[in-house]
């Protein structure tokens, strides 16, 4: 019996949090080797992708979801978009074109640290592999995306994974623990490039050293709602220098919450680590509420 042929395919880009991140000094090439327990969730942007006919001209649309609690304004231009990014990256090592219409819906905020962009060049990866039926392995979608971004080759399957060297070694765990969390998104951005520039400057002069066993300890817990106390980000204190109103915020949820409030990635989002779903609701509304912090609840999520 022959299978229809698709023509549409969606895709969700689900947000990425580092729940533990160690960044090693900078090397020659001036990049920062990590050690990072990487983990997906349910908060995703919509990637819907349409197969054009042969000699199309593809065309992509980049739209703020309608229920977006985040928004910022969409001012990159198309070809620097990632997914748009990925889909070229995969024209060019099929050696053809691969002609489609876009339509990104996004939800994760922008220079949140939660790994949105690269999500997206994931899930195009993806998408585009089964929408023209390439047949690419994993391996090789991963080293596509490698080309793209440092979290790329992790979010092109997400999950629960400890990411090491420049997020190019992968250890992935054949499941993901069911964590539920709280998200807040400030209204403002921390530029990566500044933050680690600040990191460089906190461990000028002193001899640091990526914390490896700390981080896979972690990943290995297996009460995963008493962690939130062990969690931690050698980006946390650079990113809150690079916006002051940060720290603040970390404060005030820490206080609300009655446990720690952690940063993701670079910043500026935040997340606190919950017992359970309904703890994780009524701390996100209280977030929203308390704090004038947007705020939702998650849970852990594969794609």
């Amino acid at each position: 019996m022959l299978h229809p042929m698709v023509h549409v395919m969606m895709q969700l880009a689900p947000a990425k949090v580092n729940l533990a991140l160690s960044v090693g000094s900078p090397l020659e090439n001036g990049m920062h080797p990590i050690c990072s327990w990487m983990m997906t969730f349910d908060l995703c942007d919509e990637l819907q992708l349409t197969k054009l006919s042969p000699g199309s001209l593809s065309r992509y649309a980049i739209y703020w979801h309608r229920n977006a609690k985040q928004r910022s304004e969409i001012n990159w231009s198309i070809k620097d978009d990632l997914a748009v990014m990925a889909h070229l990256a995969l024209e060019k090592a099929m050696g053809r074109d691969l002609p489609l219409q876009m339509r990104l819906e996004k939800k994760i905020p922008v220079g949140g640290g939660l790994g949105g962009g690269s999500s997206d060049a994931g899930a195009m990866l993806r998408g585009v592999n089964e929408l023209y039926e390439l047949g690419l392995s994993s391996d090789e979608l991963i080293a596509i995306g490698s080309s793209l971004g440092s979290d790329v080759s992790f979010l092109v399957h997400g999950g629960s994974a400890i990411v090491q060297g420049l997020g190019d070694q992968i250890e992935r765990h054949a499941s993901t623990p069911e964590i539920n969390a709280v998200l807040a998104f400030p209204e403002f951005q921390c530029e990566t490039p500044r933050v680690y520039g600040l990191f460089d400057e906190h461990i000028k002069g002193i001899d640091h050293q990526l914390r490896v066993d700390e981080v896979i300890a972690l990943a290995q817990s297996v009460e995963t709602s008493s962690i939130h106390d062990t969690l931690f980000n050698d980006l946390a204190i650079p990113s809150m220098k690079s916006a002051p109103r940060l720290k603040g915020l970390v404060e005030k949820l820490s206080a609300l919450a009655e446990r720690p409030a952690h940063v993701s990635g670079s910043g500026s989002s935040l997340f606190v680590i919950c017992d359970d779903a309904m703890h994780a609701q009524a701390l996100a509304k209280a977030t929203t509420d308390k704090v004038d912090i947007q705020a939702i609840a998650v849970t852990s999520h594969s794609c």
